[in-house]
């Protein structure tokens, strides 16, 4: 089976800049319109697209090929690590632990059948895979630790 993300860069009101991994355009659409994509350092829904060319991403596994613009790019500052694991770090204290049940909650919200609010909790690749294939926003990240929640 072969599935395709695409990345977009979003815009918050509030000028904070990001990217979102939708199953399309549509779908990120759709998400806005329920108020489902949010800023992930103020977390308001009041975002838009900035213009792109976006990137697509299929789960096609190939050997990592090093170029030498690949090797010149420099790695991820460590304040900006640290800035994306507060956010993380933020956005699993306000969300709440669904855990096991996380594939069917998401799905709930998602057709509303449940309130729309921030949860987090545990699927596997397969199920994170189809929950992107139905449109569904999801980013699998790390758990920060406990004391980060409180």
């Amino acid at each position: 089976m072969r599935s395709t993300v695409i990345v977009l860069n979003i815009l918050c009101d509030s000028g904070h800049r990001f990217e979102g991994w939708f199953a399309s355009s549509d779908a990120f659409r759709q998400q806005c319109e329920r108020q489902l994509v949010l800023c992930p350092q103020c977390q308001t829904a009041a975002v838009s697209l900035l213009p792109s060319a976006p990137y697509v991403r299929r789960n096609v596994v190939q050997p990592p090929a090093e170029t030498a613009e690949a090797a010149a790019t420099p790695a991820v500052p460590d304040s900006v690590a640290a800035g994306l694991y507060r956010a993380l770090a933020l956005a699993a204290r306000k969300a709440e632990n669904v855990g096991e049940r996380f594939p069917e909650e998401a799905r709930r919200i998602h057709y509303d059948e449940a309130p729309a609010r921030g949860i987090r909790g545990i699927a596997s690749a397969d199920e994170t895979m189809e929950l992107l294939e139905e449109g569904i926003l999801v980013l699998p990240a790390p758990v920060p630790h406990e004391d980060e929640f409180h």
